[in-house]
Formats: structure tokens, sequence, C-alpha cells
């Protein structure tokens, strides 16, 4: 029954979030009562699942379309359900046998294939595409052409990425809480990995913390709330984990074009709305704004808070280069996580007998990834300086207090 509660409570808690999302998008107002099913293929997008989109123009017209984002907001919900829901039997004990915590792992894992098969089957739906005024409106009335466009799901695809996803969030729920046993062979953890591993889900939290304090105050001095609260609902970390690549010096290529972008930061809409592929960093951005600066200072703020958790939490004896090498190992594999799942791409064309190209108005592209390797060593440089600058400051404090961790 608790493997059943966690999984549940996993699931309902995504949906609430993805359902108020899109209907802060406005998603209520779709077709065939389409909104349940959207809500569904948002919670197999969130755990990684592979949606293949469609279209039907008939023999004269032709539709391509494609869209690959992980609406993190819901992503980062049901981990952390899910986390604590897997921990919550564990807690109160130093030490669990391997057998235990497989067993209560596999568990957890078979309802949640069940679970990944059910939403997979149930996320799939057809719109039809309005082809709005004018002559492709007028070449449509004429040969009867109502093209549609719907979406289904890639079921091995999306059960492969969903189990890989249930994986990582508990194993990472092990390595991070401090409270949760682990085998005893694997105690050795608690000093080498759980501090760094501790200190980097902190640094994500506190991005998006910040992140729903400037999406509050955005919503109420410039008006638009619900666009605000959509993005916040749906994909705050895939601003806000992005935001801290940037301050780091890290470099994104993207472009929006036509009337399709996703919502976003006015500033950031500027600098992607480009005849070519843009570049996007603290420069880029600056030049649109100058507060982009600020993103740099939070970083380097941040990061540093970071470094002094690690030290921090592990053992007073520890070398400061060691605690900086753990530092830049977590650092580097935080920003390659964010690459891998911050990345967008979208795109939509019709054309009717030739005539639209599919990229006239009723087209639109929207892409924005990392420089991937470049960023994950600016992780590992940064890692390293703050961990050895948190290593030294932790020694400091804990000089001061008087109080040596053992």
């Amino acid at each position: 029954m608790q493997a059943l509660g966690t999984v549940l409570a996993g699931l309902v808690a995504m949906g609430v979030v993805a359902a108020l999302g899109l209907w802060a998008a406005g998603a209520a107002d779709l077709p065939d009562n389409a909104f349940p099913r959207v809500v569904v293929a948002t919670v197999v997008t969130a755990v990684g699942g592979a949606l293949e989109l469609s279209g039907d123009a008939g023999e004269l017209a032709a539709t391509d379309a494609g869209l690959t984002v992980m609406p993190l907001s819901v992503t980062l919900t049901g981990a952390l359900v899910i986390a604590r829901g897997f921990l919550r039997p564990l807690r109160h004990r130093a030490v669990t046998g391997v057998p235990e915590l497989a067993g209560w792992a596999a568990r957890i894992a078979v309802l949640w294939l069940l679970a990944l098969l059910g939403t997979a089957f149930a996320a799939r739906q057809t719109f039809e595409v309005s082809l709005g005024e004018g002559l492709l409106s007028d070449l449509g009335d004429l040969f009867g052409i109502t093209p549609t466009v719907g979406f289904t799901t890639d079921v091995p695809l999306t059960v492969l990425f969903g189990l890989l996803w249930l994986a990582g969030v508990l194993l990472l729920a092990l390595l991070v809480s401090p409270g949760a046993p682990l085998p005893e062979r694997l105690l050795r953890l608690r000093t080498s990995v759980r501090p760094a591993a501790y200190a980097m889900v902190a640094l994500l939290l506190a991005y998006v913390a910040v992140g729903v304090v400037v999406a509050l105050v955005t919503a109420g001095t410039r008006g638009h709330p619900a666009d605000t609260f959509a993005v916040l609902l749906l994909g705050l970390p895939n601003l806000a984990w992005p935001a801290l690549t940037i301050g780091l010096g890290a470099t994104w290529n993207g472009r929006v074009e036509g009337p399709f972008g996703l919502p976003m930061p006015h500033v950031l809409d500027e600098v992607l709305r480009t005849p070519d592929v843009s570049t996007v960093n603290v420069g880029t951005l600056a030049e649109q704004d100058g507060r982009m600066w600020w993103l740099l200072v939070a970083a380097a703020v941040l990061v540093l808070a970071a470094g002094f958790l690690t030290a921090s939490r592990s053992p007073a004896g520890m070398p400061a280069w060691l605690l900086a090498v753990h530092m830049a190992i977590a650092l580097a594999l935080t920003v390659l996580m964010i690459g891998l799942t911050g990345r967008i791409s979208a795109h939509y064309g019709l054309s009717v007998i030739g005539i639209g190209d599919l990229g006239g108005g009723l087209a639109g592209k929207l892409f924005l990834r990392p420089r991937l390797w470049g960023t994950v060593g600016l992780g590992l440089l940064w890692g390293l300086v703050a961990g050895f600058l948190g290593a030294l400051l932790a020694r400091w404090v804990r000089g001061r207090s008087g109080r040596v961790r053992s």
C-alpha cells in the first residue's frame, strides 16, 4: 500500500500542477474535450516520455510538426513527492540491507511501470487546424481541405525513459537525504558523495525559489498574471536552471521564428528573435537589459554558498583540495543535467499546394540548446574554485564557533 500511495501521490501532484499550468495558458478552451489528454501528455513528457506529432492535410497539402521539451516544474514536483514517499519507510535507521532496499524500490518500479503504460496509451489527441484568413483559407474551402495535427505517445520510449527517470529520482533521494539509510558497503558515500549531492539539490531549489519570487513580482507589477503563472507552473526551472549556467558564463544557442514562440521573458525573446541562430549569454542578454549582469552575481553567491554547504556537511578533517574536487564533479554533473533536460525544440508548418511553404504565417519554430561541453567545463572550473573557497570559509567558521564536526 505504501508503494501504491507513493506512485499515486506522484502522479496526482504532477497532474494537478500540469492542469493548473495548462489552464492558466488557456488550454482549457481546446476543442473536443482535449484538455484532460493534454494534461496526461504533459505528465508523460515531464518524466522523459516521447510524444510523436502527426499531421494530415490531404493530398493537396502538407504539415510538419515536432516538439521536444520537458515541463520541468511538473518534473520537479513529481520527483519531490516520489522521493519523499520512497524515503518515508526508511527513516529513523542508519543502515539498511541491499535486499530490503532493492525490494522496496522494485515494488515502486512495478507500479510506476503500470502507471507509465496507462498514461502513455491515454496521451493521444487530434485537433483541426484553422487556415486563418486569406489565400490559404480560400484554397482550403475550394479543395475541401481541413488540416489536422495530433499527438500520440511512443510507448516503448516512454516506458524506457520513464523507468530511467524513476531510477534517477530514487538514487538521488538516497544520495541527498541526510537521514536516508545506506547498505553497509556504501556507507562511505555519506562523506564522499552525500554532502556535494545535497548542496547541488539545494542550489537548484534556491534558483527555483528565486524564480518564484521574480515571477510573483512580475505578475503583480507588469500584468498578464495568467501567462506568468503558466510559466511558473509548467516551466519555471526551464528558465531558472539555464540562468544558473548563463551566470557561470555558459552560452546557449537558439532562435524563435513565427507566432508560436513558447512563453518566456521578453528579454530572452528579443535575443532569440533574429534572422540567424542567436547566441544567448550574459553579454547578449545584458545588451537588451543591463540587469542581466546580476545573473553573474547570483551565480557567484549561490555557488559559493553551495561550496560552503558541501564543506560544512563533510568531515572537518577533509582536505580543502578534496572538497574542491567533490564540488567540481557535482557541479559539472548538475550543469550537464541542466543542459540535457533544459533544451527546447518546437516547430510547426503548413502548406496548401505549395503555398505557405511550411514556413509562412501558419508556421513557427523555436529551439534553445546549450554548448554542452563548454558548459560542463565551466561547471568543473567554478566547482573547483567554489569548493576550495567554501572549505576555507567552513574551516574559518568552525574555528570561530569553537565547534569541530567529527
